[in-house]
């Protein structure tokens, strides 16, 4: 049955400026990092992703190694998208990286200019589109030059591949160079991703206050770190979770029994709030002003329809903040960025 989008798609849905540009992104975007690889049901996948444009995600967020296996994930959503979304195209934002290994020998890592540029003509084969919307810098290179690797982006818009230039996982220093480089070059920093939650709070340490200076927006991955801010692990490791799946990055021993009193304690919390745990740690990274979006990801449509629902009451209280401070105390679970990280 051809696919309709939603005519109330956008009646709910806030939208927030992306830093100082004139891109609006919705406050919840859809990250394709795990569930839509060759690996996965496809018409699962379709209906994530055409159950999250109906509720008004318009971003979509990929990199050239999403899958599993590399490259999948790009080839899954650029099928739904000449199926499905093709009269959309203009309604929507796509996203790619490229930093972490993609393919064999020097050439397909990191941040060489040959590297960006080859992967992104590879990423836009796969996707079946003339352009993305943003294109990052997936790590920072300590080995390249850092003139290279943000001359490469502005290539990348300069040709028309890219109306948007990003970066990912950099720290406050080189955030801030990037930012300038980008700047000299007439095509300033957009936008950057970072994993950040209420277990992961380094952006803190100097970052966010980077992006707020320069203007860039920051967009956060992992901000359920991976399920565990959600209400699948108090009480065990269900057997379809991503603790227990072999393609996944998060391990059964993560969660830990001390961990699981400290969900239970923020799920009260989140039931006073008339929210569930996930919804909660939605609201408190985009209860920063400095965060533009949050990209959650999902291996069902309810978990969407779930996810979205954390927007009906963003807003938080200084009592309520400090208990949950006084919950977690220095609980951090930092977690991997890459399938490269996981193997090692």
């Amino acid at each position: 049955m051809p696919y309709t989008a939603d005519s109330r798609r956008y009646d709910t849905m806030t939208f927030k400026r992306c830093g100082e540009s004139g891109l609006m992104l919705p406050t919840v975007s859809l990250g394709l990092w795990h569930n839509f690889g060759e690996v996965n049901v496809y018409e699962n996948c379709r209906a994530i992703v055409l159950r999250a444009f109906d509720l008004g995600i318009t971003h979509f967020d990929l990199a050239n190694n999403y899958g599993p296996p590399p490259g999948s994930a790009e080839r899954t959503f650029g099928r739904i998208l000449k199926t499905d979304l093709a009269p959309y195209r203009d309604e929507l934002v796509i996203s790619t990286k490229a930093g972490y290994t993609m393919w064999p020998g020097p050439y397909g890592d990191w941040g060489s200019r040959k590297y960006l540029l080859a992967s992104l003509d590879q990423s836009l084969k796969r996707l079946g589109i003339d352009y993305v919307d943003i294109f990052y810098s997936h790590r920072y290179d300590p080995e390249t030059p850092l003139e290279e690797t943000m001359g490469a982006l502005e290539a990348a818009v300069r040709q028309g591949k890219a109306l948007y230039a990003g970066i990912s996982n950099y720290g406050p220093e080189t955030t801030g160079n990037a930012a300038a480089l980008l700047r000299d070059m007439g095509t300033p920093c957009l936008i950057h991703q970072m994993r950040y939650s209420l277990l992961d709070r380094r952006p803190e340490e100097g970052l966010l206050d980077v992006l707020g200076e320069k203007g860039i927006g920051g967009i956060a991955f992992t901000p359920l770190a991976q399920g565990l801010l959600t209400d699948r692990y108090l009480h065990d490791v269900p057997d379809d979770s991503r603790a227990a799946d072999r393609y996944s990055f998060l391990s059964r021993g993560s969660v830990t029994e001390d961990l699981v009193g400290k969900m239970k304690a923020l799920n009260r919390i989140a039931g006073e709030r008339g929210q569930t745990l996930a919804q909660m740690a939605l609201a408190w990274v985009l209860k920063d002003p400095r965060i533009t979006s949050v990209l959650i990801g999902a291996s069902r449509v309810e978990q969407v329809e779930q996810n979205v629902r954390a927007l009906g009451n963003p807003g938080f209280t200084a009592d309520e903040l400090g208990r949950i401070d006084n919950v977690l105390g220095d609980t951090r679970i930092t977690g991997v960025d890459s399938p490269e990280e996981m193997l090692s």
